[in-house]
């Protein structure tokens, strides 16, 4: 239920940011008039309209594995969905109507964002499971992006521009970057070790607790507006994710494909906190900038979104009852995502036209999502081929 919300939510947001883009950049017609700035309105949606979906389906499946605890009941999870849903829905009619139904909608999100975190909380307490370490991560993450997104209802209300940064900051450095490196800490090198042979697990928990730390330093310092400083945390997970990346097996894996997208994805964030690092060392030195959004978007869409695609292809496979096998079809709609990140990136590196880039990649994103999506939207609402429950 919740993977089906996320596979609608990759194409509709991206949908809705596409006629954005086309009317202010494409000169096809009018920009159109939003009740908030569109860009607020892309990052809210981004952040805590598309995401969340897919990693409340991700963990309401895996708590329980990992912890061997009690299945998340029905009880739960569909007033959860039921919640986050009419919330997008209202979400989407308050930009045309008006700042009534936006934070009607946001108060819906928060309402379901918290049924399902208290879902998932009372997994993780009522669990005598001696190895806790990476859900007990996920569930802090999840709390910091409920207060997240309170603070994004919080400025819909006020107009507290504090509020919005909290918002933005918590939703990226708070949220989104501890759980996924919670979950590929756990995952990658799991999955690598069952289909490379000769392979070590390495994945000590003092580096994934540094690499968590950093991604706090780096929201902090973004929050007190110190981007100068930002390098102090950046340069040092950088080291960590090339480590991982190559102790984790990143050039082996392209032998499987199912398991080369978590390693492509994951090398994003290489590739995020290199940007990161040089723009706030040269910002520190020289006072200019030189990269742009870049930074942001080689990290959201290159590691959050790559990896989100990348995770859910296999879950959604794996729980079907299908064979854990990445087809054509899947391998190519992943790497064609990759250019929707290169795409974006682009005008920010080396001055090329924003007009064109910038509707270039929510084209190739709608276009690669809503592929993926006619593949396995379906699979939510129907039988696993094997007949087993789920």
């Amino acid at each position: 239920m919740m993977m089906l919300g996320g596979a609608a939510q990759g194409v509709l947001t991206l949908l809705w940011w596409l006629f954005d883009l086309l009317g202010r950049y494409g000169g096809l017609y009018a920009a159109p008039a939003w009740s908030i700035a569109p860009v607020w309105a892309h990052a809210f949606l981004m952040l805590y309209g598309f995401f969340p979906f897919f990693i409340f389906g991700f963990l309401m499946t895996t708590y329980p594995n990992w912890m061997n605890g009690e299945k998340i009941p029905p009880r739960f999870y569909v007033p959860s969905f039921l919640l986050l849903a009419s919330g997008i829905a209202l979400f989407y009619l308050g930009l045309v109507a008006g700042k009534a139904l936006l934070l009607a909608g946001a108060t819906l999100l928060l309402a379901g964002w918290g049924i399902a975190l208290h879902a998932l909380l009372r997994v993780l307490v009522r669990t005598p499971h001696p190895d806790k370490i990476h859900p007990t991560i996920t569930t802090i993450a999840l709390i910091m992006g409920w207060f997240g997104m309170a603070a994004y209802l919080a400025w819909l209300a006020t107009d507290s521009a504090w509020a919005l940064n909290f918002s933005r900051h918590a939703g990226i450095w708070w949220f989104m970057l501890p759980i996924l490196l919670a979950v590929c800490h756990k995952m990658i090198p799991f999955f690598s070790s069952r289909v490379l042979e000769n392979y070590t697990m390495v994945r000590p928990y003092w580096a994934l607790y540094f690499m968590l730390a950093c991604a706090v330093l780096h929201g902090s310092l973004e929050l007190a507006q110190q981007a100068q400083l930002l390098w102090l945390a950046d340069f040092p997970l950088l080291a960590f994710t090339l480590y991982f990346s190559y102790t984790w097996g990143l050039l082996r894996s392209f032998s499987v494909k199912l398991l080369a997208v978590l390693h492509v994805g994951f090398a994003w964030l290489s590739v995020a906190m290199l940007l990161y690092g040089v723009q706030s060392l040269t910002l520190f030195a020289t006072g200019s900038a030189p990269f742009g959004l870049a930074p942001l978007h080689a990290l959201t869409i290159g590691f959050f979104a790559s990896m989100i695609l990348a995770m859910a292809s296999r879950v959604t496979l794996g729980h079907s009852g299908r064979e854990l096998v990445a087809d054509a079809a899947t391998w190519a709609l992943f790497l064609g995502f990759q250019f929707t990140a290169m795409a974006r990136i682009t005008p920010d590196l080396s001055g090329l036209p924003a007009s064109l880039f910038y509707p270039l990649a929510a084209g190739i994103w709608l276009a690669c999502y809503g592929a993926w999506f006619a593949k396995y939207g379906p699979v939510y609402w129907r039988p696993r081929i094997d007949h087993r429950p789920g």
